[in-house]
């Protein structure tokens, strides 16, 4: 490994921010970081799901990782000190969601703890779904104000925590779970008042008269206090999230529908991430507010209510460059943390058919779909960390929904991946140089000289 100064976190010695204890974020020349608690600039390169007790096979108890685990170390204790110092030795400085905390100061050098998702709306939803919970009643400012309290505030003092996540892949809009939209998904039925009449409210300031809705919806409502109580019909359109909507500009009353949609999205992401934000803070001060790992690009209103809230915005992002993604991200003004990323090679033995993520031939190919993508992301000045889903394979007959990819940088029973694991670690060691130069690139990108 190259002979940088580092901090004990592994940010940068040289040039030191003012150090507070705890990680917090900058911008600096115009590229943002976190900095460590001792003042080091820090990327936060990490590995998802490091845990003894990984993957069960589905509809089983059997946890094959933690059987080959247990075999090899003899025990938990021994395996998260080996494994801390591996995850040291391949340039790694953090673990990250759904990890075991223990892990971070279990090895020669302490890591950043980025393992803890709230799931503030999940667990809200009470097998309702999100966002038929009815995230605008008071009862949902309780809940989250409880429940930050009883996840985040045991280790307020801990400044290896990194930050909290607020949540995992909340459904903003259509996407590969079905074509719900926000809006009327909450005028469909009366189980979320609360939310309803935000809703209705929204309506009648977007909309002369309830008869211009009607016109624009297809609908029937009698008057707007109808339509507080009384279930809708069917949506009058539908969309793809992922691709660009000409009908939506060739129809007038199409685009004023999603328009409607898109802007109830905005409220109600304002609403979340006001509430879920306040409660992580006032649990644990000390500590940043990390997002709720986005699962695609959500309407621009929902991004910068993010913004507006968090101190970081997290992203899973399963494309072969992250680019595109991070710039739709960074329009909020806020750094972006890639919470989940993967390759997937199909000369591991594993189905690889249910999951997210480029398929590739060898684990030469994952290697170098790895360098590829994290040499794009740090040239983005807004990006200042990347986490590789996940640490171990999963069951080849499934995990508990039925995904059976190789996204381990070890196979399930411990043996690691060599090529990919060199690769991660000469990318590692010089990604911080890489990053403290995006500036300048994306100048000369938007800039080019003249030919």
């Amino acid at each position: 490994m190259t002979d940088i100064p580092r901090t004990r976190w592994g940010g940068l010695a040289e040039d030191k921010a003012a150090a507070t204890g705890f990680f917090r974020v900058a911008q600096i020349d115009g590229v943002w970081w976190f900095i460590d608690p001792d003042g080091g600039r820090f990327l936060s390169k990490g590995v998802t799901a490091v845990n003894f007790d990984h993957d069960s096979i589905k509809g089983t108890e059997r946890h094959p990782y933690r059987e080959a685990s247990l075999h090899k170390y003899g025990s938990r204790n021994a395996w998260r000190s080996a494994v801390a110092d591996r995850l040291h030795r391949w340039g790694f400085n953090t673990i990250g969601a759904w990890s075991e905390p223990e892990v971070a100061s279990a090895g020669c050098a302490p890591l950043a703890s980025a393992a803890g998702v709230v799931y503030l709306a999940t667990a809200y939803s009470d097998g309702r779904g999100w966002p038929q919970s009815d995230p605008f009643a008071p009862a949902f400012e309780t809940f989250a104000q409880q429940r930050a309290r009883e996840i985040c505030a045991p280790r307020r003092d801990d400044p290896s925590v990194l930050g909290w996540f607020i949540d995992n892949e909340l459904q903003w809009g259509p996407d590969w779970r079905g074509e719900n939209e926000l809006l009327p998904v909450i005028l469909r039925d009366n189980a979320a008042p609360h939310s309803r009449q935000v809703a209705v409210d929204l309506l009648r300031r977007r909309y002369a008269s309830v008869a211009e809705f009607n016109t624009a919806w297809r609908c029937s409502a009698s008057s707007w206090d109808a339509l507080a109580t009384v279930p809708i019909a069917a949506p009058p359109f539908t969309r793809n999230f992922f691709t660009h909507d000409h009908a939506q500009e060739r129809d007038p009353l199409r685009g004023r529908y999603f328009a409607d949609c898109d802007a109830f999205a905005g409220l109600l992401a304002e609403r979340y991430m006001a509430v879920s934000a306040a409660a992580i803070r006032a649990a644990a001060p000390h500590h940043l507010v990390l997002g709720s790992r986005f699962a695609y690009a959500p309407q621009p209103q929902v991004i910068a209510a993010a913004g507006r809230h968090c101190d970081v915005i997290s992203i899973n992002c399963y494309d072969a460059l992250p680019d595109a993604v991070i710039d739709a991200y960074a329009e909020c003004g806020r750094p972006c943390l890639i919470g989940e990323f993967s390759f997937r090679g199909d000369d591991a033995g594993l189905p690889n058919t249910q999951g997210a993520g480029p398929r590739v031939e060898t684990q030469a190919d994952r290697a170098a779909g790895f360098a590829r993508y994290v040499g794009a992301g740090l040239r983005h000045p807004n990006l200042i960390g990347y986490h590789w889903f996940l640490h171990a394979d999963q069951p080849a007959e499934g995990r508990w929904d039925g995904e059976n990819s190789n996204y381990g940088v070890v196979t399930i029973d411990d043996e690691v991946y060599v090529e990919l694991t060199e690769a991660m670690t000469v990318v590692n060691d010089d990604a911080e140089w890489l990053h403290a130069g995006a500036a300048q690139v994306r100048r000369h990108i938007a800039t080019p000289s003249a030919a």
